[in-house]
């Protein structure tokens, strides 16, 4: 049997398709994307407030391209080994702790850079108005800049999100449930006889991050402001 042949027996196989079953797809496709959602909202909690407060009073210039060239040289499957080292050591739960802390660390570059860039591009003349009519700071920030800078952090969320899809992945090797990484990781410790299942888990892993590029431009694209022109509203979609 070719590698081909296993990979659609190993589909065709009892509760492959099955929501509540743990070795089905849908089942640890969930798994696979709650525990990608679940990383990604604490990096926008950490990271978009600070960013938007920097870019509004134009500082932290030199830290935003810090910390993208930070993102740029860590590798992810580094960061897991090292979390779960130090998990470990202190005797925390490794199934868990060592993935996420790895997947939050990977999200806030693009996350925090993107929100930066994303305020400090907000056209000064919007600003400018919102402070004459008497806007505070803080409404200046939220009302104004923050929902102008919408396509670029949405920019940032969709690159983060496919970063921690394909991360999480790699990270059932330290984690219990693994989401779709689970079937490469087995697949793997069982030899030749796991071709098929490696193969499968690949394929998965490829379907999920392809549907959620495809979820992620559509987000973009209704979450515009209104107000945008459709040119702006053009060149705010291109740009992403």
């Amino acid at each position: 049997m070719n590698v081909w042949e296993q990979t659609w027996a190993w589909f065709g196989e009892p509760d492959r398709w099955s929501w509540t079953n743990s070795t089905g797809i849908p089942y640890r496709t969930l798994q696979h994307l709650g525990f990608s959602a679940l990383s990604l909202v604490v990096a926008v909690v950490l990271t978009i407030p600070p960013a938007l407060w920097l870019a509004h009073y134009r500082r932290g210039a030199f830290l935003a391209s810090t910390v993208v060239n930070l993102g740029r040289a860590i590798p992810s499957f580094g960061l897991i080994i090292l979390f779960w080292f130090l998990a470990s050591r202190w005797e925390l739960n490794t199934s868990f702790w060592p993935l996420l802390i790895a997947l939050v660390a990977l999200a806030l570059p693009p996350m925090f850079t993107n929100t930066y860039a994303g305020v400090v591009s907000v056209d000064r003349g919007a600003v400018d108005a919102a402070r004459g009519t008497g806007h505070t700071e803080t409404q200046i920030m939220l009302r104004i800049e923050l929902p102008l800078a919408l396509p670029v952090i949405l920019a940032g969320a969709r690159v983060a999100f496919l970063q921690l899809v394909a991360t999480v992945a790699i990270g059932a090797i330290v984690n219990d449930g693994g989401g779709l990484g689970r079937y490469i990781v087995d697949g793997f410790a069982q030899g030749a006889g796991g071709y098929g299942e490696i193969l499968g888990g690949g394929l998965a892993v490829v379907v999920l991050a392809l549907l959620c590029e495809g979820a992620f431009s559509l987000i973009t694209r209704f979450a515009l402001p209104r107000g945008l022109s459709p040119a702006t509203r053009s060149r705010a979609l291109v740009s992403r």
